[in-house]
């Protein structure tokens, strides 16, 4: 099964090697047909410390690296 692969926002950098990262996804309501945003975080590994809060990154799945990291960030 393919390794899923999400584009998302930083929204914190303050711990080593570990960035959050804010997903939105839109969808359509199925009863009221308005367009939702929904948004999830991810705590994502970053080997360098290269991503600072705004960078638009991209993250893929990965076995687990700590209690909550099961993403690591794809390099540009």
């Amino acid at each position: 099964m393919p390794k899923r692969i999400l584009q998302g926002v930083v929204t914190s950098d303050l711990n080593a090697q570990t960035i959050t990262v804010s997903v939105e996804r839109r969808f359509k309501h199925p009863v009221l047909q308005k367009t939702i945003r929904k948004s999830k975080k991810y705590r994502a590994h970053d080997e360098k410390n290269a991503f600072k809060i705004g960078d638009m990154v991209r993250i893929i799945e990965c076995a687990p690296k700590s209690k909550t990291k099961r993403w690591e960030v794809l390099e540009v």
